[in-house]
């Protein structure tokens, strides 16, 4: 039960939200609801064993409503529970036009990316990845920059698209199940040749590949990172392009692991050449909207290179870092978002002397900054320690190749931190103020997470162990 409530509290109130007509009403009541969600979360990680729930839905077709929660799904299930709040507390002073509507679908996009990681059921999987994707389009199209129609086209048709071969691939593993079931189970016990195997892998992770981004499936990131509201960026970076990276290594490793091996060389390149492009990109832009979004990628590039190394300690990497890497972008967003607000620019060239006028925000972005390059005692550390251990004992050469983008990481992210708070203040910062109250507790809980997490690790490894075990057992 404690699994459907996951999802069904962030729906029903995203359908509630709709309802109330003021916009004080609606933002204290999704901040309200997205704080009961994190409470139901921490409910489910601490209780030991994996949880689910079983219902019937359409048993004609063999599909039921079967939710499960191991060590992996409660981990990103905790993640989309924390950074809700975080995100409705830092952009609690925004005004919105329409407020209900626009916390309404944001809470449906949170109930849909926690069927995702809860659903163990192929067509349920499918209804979820759609719930989360919806709201996201009419809160970039409705509330996003001046090229938002242009830009939700493009991220529409990219993800059609890897819909649209998601669902060729799910009803023709569904046709041939023993059973004519939608189950994850039926699925995993699927026996296919080996071209058939090949052909299915690559419907699915092109699908995936597109939602985390990876190259070359990336294009329509940066663009809609810069055009959609803050606050659906931080959901977008945050927690949707970990769907893609969960998809894999719940669906596609267990379903294809002979095609996934054969394969393993050709994404692991992709992975890194989109890593090495994507810092390359970073280091050239002025705007920090767009340099976080290409930090994205090759964040994820990295995650998409070491789930295909066959290796447990990559593996235990890649699970530490969607979880860091979920609450370390949220807070560079948060900040790129109040100084947007402050100032009315994101452009870098335009900055600078912010530590005069704001020192505890250049105190947390500094913070904020080592956490994005990996500095010991961050979270991001220890994930990618482990990730480039994995990928050193796949490959060195492609480990020291990969390895650039630690350099790439340092020079774009510190470059940031150079340009936006130190130097002499100008005619735009001179009337910068700093971090207002609700943005200061945000943060204050991202940095806690970042040192907790980066000191002590341990808890995320043993709540994700098991999926990992489970994971190389079925290889």
């Amino acid at each position: 039960m404690i699994t459907l409530l996951l999802i069904l509290t962030p729906l029903v109130a995203g359908l509630i939200a709709f309802l109330l007509k003021q916009g004080n009403s609606a933002k204290t009541f999704a901040l309200l609801a997205s704080i009961a969600t994190l409470a139901i979360a921490l409910v489910a990680v601490f209780t030991p064993g994996e949880i689910g729930y079983d219902a019937a839905w359409l048993n004609n077709l063999g599909s039921r409503i079967t939710l499960k929660a191991d060590g992996m799904a409660k981990m990103l299930s905790l993640l989309t529970a924390v950074s809700f709040p975080l995100i409705f507390t830092a952009v609690y002073n925004n005004e919105y036009k329409n407020a209900a509507s626009f916390y309404g679908l944001m809470l449906l996009s949170q109930a849909g990316l926690m069927g995702v990681f809860l659903a163990s059921d192929a067509l349920l999987f499918y209804f979820f990845w759609e719930l989360a994707l919806i709201p996201v389009y009419f809160l970039c199209s409705i509330w996003g920059g001046e090229k938002r129609i242009a830009v939700t086209f493009k991220f529409f048709v990219y993800t059609f698209i890897g819909s649209l071969l998601m669902l060729i691939g799910l009803l023709f593993m569904y046709f041939n199940t023993a059973d004519q079931s939608f189950s994850l189970q039926s699925f995993y016990a699927v026996k296919l040749s080996a071209q058939q195997e090949t052909i299915m892998f690559w419907l699915f992770f092109i699908a995936f590949a597109i939602k985390m981004p990876i190259f070359p499936f990336h294009t329509w990131q940066p663009d809609a990172y810069e055009q959609s509201p803050t606050a659906t960026t931080m959901v977008m970076s945050g927690i949707m392009v970990k769907m893609g990276v969960f998809a894999v290594i719940r669906w596609i490793l267990p379903m294809f692991p002979n095609a996934a091996a054969q394969s393993a060389n050709l994404v692991i390149i992709l992975s890194i050449i989109g890593m090495i492009y994507a810092s390359l990109i970073a280091i050239r832009q002025d705007d920090i909207k767009r340099m976080i979004a290409y930090s994205s990628i090759a964040h994820i590039g990295l995650m998409s290179a070491a789930m295909f190394t066959n290796n447990q300690t990559a593996m235990d990497g890649v699970m530490i870092q969607m979880f860091s890497h979920g609450v370390n972008v949220i807070g560079l967003w948060i900040i790129a978002d109040l100084i947007e607000k402050q100032l009315g620019t994101r452009n870098m060239s335009q900055l600078g002397g912010l530590a005069q006028k704001a020192p505890v925000m250049a105190i947390l972005l500094v913070i904020m900054a080592l956490a994005n390059v990996a500095l010991p005692l961050t979270n991001a550390f220890i994930g990618e320690f482990l990730m480039f251990n994995g990928l050193f004992q796949y490959n060195m050469v492609m480990a020291a190749i990969a390895g650039i983008s630690i350099i790439l990481a340092a020079v774009y992210t510190l470059n940031m931190v150079q340009r936006v708070i130190y130097g002499a203040l100008n005619v735009i910062t001179e009337k910068a103020t700093d971090i207002p109250l609700n943005v200061k507790l945000a943060l204050v809980i991202i940095t806690l997470l970042v040192l907790v997490f980066g000191v002590f690790p341990q808890p995320l490894l043993n709540l994700t162990g098991d999926s990992v075990s489970a994971l190389f057992v079925k290889k």
